[in-house]
């Protein structure tokens, strides 16, 4: 084989692995995502010894389902390919870095929480010091804290002053605690959150998996089916 077949074969097996990988992160995310493998070993090799290095993933930062205005930038490591009935392989480690910002909070609430955004959500503020985000309406404000809730994320009601609102408090949390799990819990792989931080732009959270079974797409999760 030349060098010129070689180098054809390699931006090709690249590029569909690139697009498969992107295609999966962006059917679980609901969000455009580009992929990227390691540039050693070469790409050739990887697709024989079916053992994946270093894949890099980045979406576009317009949505994480629901939520507005989030991105997640994915680093995954050591994934090997081995068709068994229940997985397709496993993945030594996946970090994933994960942003949303102010404005992206201000929408989603709006959107995703019609009886509480319209009351709270005319300026959202991060104050990074105490680690608390500030949504304020023309009466009501609202202060949650953003903090790790079992496998995903909970913004927890700090203060509540309500003059235009009459949901109580309570109600009020267990709304937000249904928004925010349909974002950050029940991923694949058991990605679940490590740790968040609120700051001057938003929020910023890591979450994690180690030794994943890649499932096989055709009961779990439809999103995996063509990796």
């Amino acid at each position: 084989m030349c060098i010129r077949d070689r180098v054809g074969g390699e931006l090709y097996v690249r590029h569909v692995a690139n697009s498969k990988v992107a295609e999966a992160v962006a059917c679980e995310v609901k969000d455009q995502a580009t992929a990227s493998f390691g540039v050693a070993p070469l790409m050739l090799w990887q697709q024989l010894t079916k053992h994946y290095t270093n894949i890099s993933v980045s979406t576009a930062g317009n949505q994480v389902r629901d939520a507005k205005g989030m991105k997640i930038d994915i680093n995954i490591r050591d994934v090997q390919l081995r068709d068994t009935q229940d997985s397709k392989g496993t993945i030594g480690s996946l970090d994933a870095t994960v942003t949303w910002t102010s404005d992206g909070i201000k929408e989603s609430v709006q959107n995703a929480i019609p009886v509480l955004g319209p009351f709270v959500t005319n300026t959202v503020t991060t104050h990074p010091n105490d680690g608390t985000i500030e949504l304020k309406g023309m009466l009501d404000n609202l202060t949650t804290k953003p903090v790790v809730s079992g496998t995903g994320l909970q913004l927890q009601i700090v203060s509540f002053n309500a003059l235009g609102f009459t949901m109580p408090k309570e109600s009020v949390q267990s709304t937000l605690d249904d928004f925010t799990s349909q974002f950050t819990k029940n991923y694949p792989l058991g990605i679940h959150a490590d740790s968040v931080q609120v700051t001057s732009s938003g929020v910023t959270s890591h979450f994690s998996t180690r030794n994943a079974s890649i499932p096989t797409g055709n009961n779990n999760d439809p999103c995996f089916a063509n990796l």
